[in-house]
């Protein structure tokens, strides 16, 4: 299920909390991953499902993507949990502590015998899981590729560096192994990167730091905990103005290239083909996003 959607700041909103959800349709975040897992202790799991499936029933008018982070399936609650929101139609599902490729079969599994019974196009409900473990993040490439569904691989920091018996730090180099081979196994299967939360909140230049590395390695997006951070990522992701500029004259160039007939073109000495083109389309995308382009690019560019 490999797709172009914008996801830089995916934020976690807990199940439980009322104040948090009625907010949800103000907050900026491109995707909000609502959250019946770790945010919610084992005695209010019921409470907090039906919550939600009353907050995403009443939310007609979605600006934005919707994720809801069930309980594992093989917990007691992790069925119940997509039994409730199913019916509401989030746009996914994250999944957590995904360290098999079977796992993630599973749920596809679940998914589609509800999209049957129910008369949906089977594929409808995304998958998004996450790779927290040090098992997971060696299945990662198998996890990415099990079902079309899954559209990227998330990372989840916390419970990979306590499966690993270390301590999380700010400056991230016990993260660089596992952020690399998850990357890659994102970028081998053709789906997009999601960077862990930075759980510090007062710490905005941490986070900014953390980001702008997650970016050069690869990286497409991150989770988050508070709404405050959610600026200075979609800053961090920004592209640079140099970066819009030859974006833009790539893309000159390599429609001049199309119409002499040719699917390469030199550009201030460089050679521009079709990996170059593909990098500057993601680029302009990013940037009319963020409204540093005033006019969306056409993307049918990359299939000429």
């Amino acid at each position: 299920m490999a797709d172009s959607q914008l996801r830089r700041t995916l934020l976690f909103v807990p199940g439980n909390m009322p104040s948090m959800l009625q907010n949800v349709p103000l907050f900026k975040c491109d995707s909000v991953i609502i959250d019946l897992e770790d945010a919610v202790n084992h005695a209010e799991k019921d409470a907090a499902r039906n919550l939600v499936r009353r907050f995403l029933e009443n939310w007609k008018d979605r600006n934005k993507e919707v994720l809801v982070r069930i309980n594992p399936l093989y917990t007691k609650w992790g069925r119940d949990d997509l039994k409730a929101i199913l019916p509401e139609r989030p746009d996914a599902i994250r999944f957590p502590m995904c360290e098999t490729p079977e796992l993630a079969l599973e749920l596809d599994a679940e998914l589609a015998a509800y999209e049957r019974a129910n008369g949906l196009e089977v594929g409808h409900f995304g998958i998004l899981p996450s790779i927290e473990t040090v098992k997971s993040v060696l299945n990662a490439y198998a996890i990415a590729t099990s079902t079309k569904r899954i559209f990227g691989l998330a990372f989840g920091a916390e419970d990979y560096t306590a499966s690993m018996g270390v301590a999380r730090t700010n400056s991230g180099e016990d993260l660089i192994h596992p952020r690399m081979m998850i990357v890659m196994a994102a970028k081998a299967a053709g789906i997009q990167a999601i960077d862990s939360v930075f759980s510090d909140v007062n710490d905005m230049e941490a986070l900014k730091k953390e980001t702008e590395l997650v970016k050069r390695i690869g990286y497409t997006g991150k989770c988050l905990v508070n709404p405050r951070q959610i600026d200075v990522i979609h800053e961090a992701f920004a592209p640079k103005r140099e970066e819009i500029d030859y974006a833009l004259e790539v893309v000159e160039a390599i429609k001049q290239a199309r119409q002499m007939g040719t699917g390469v073109i030199s550009l201030k000495g460089k050679m521009v083909d079709a990996p170059i083109v593909k990098r500057a389309v993601n680029t302009l995308r990013v940037a009319f996003a963020q409204g540093l382009v005033a006019t969306p690019i056409d993307e049918e560019i990359l299939n000429g």
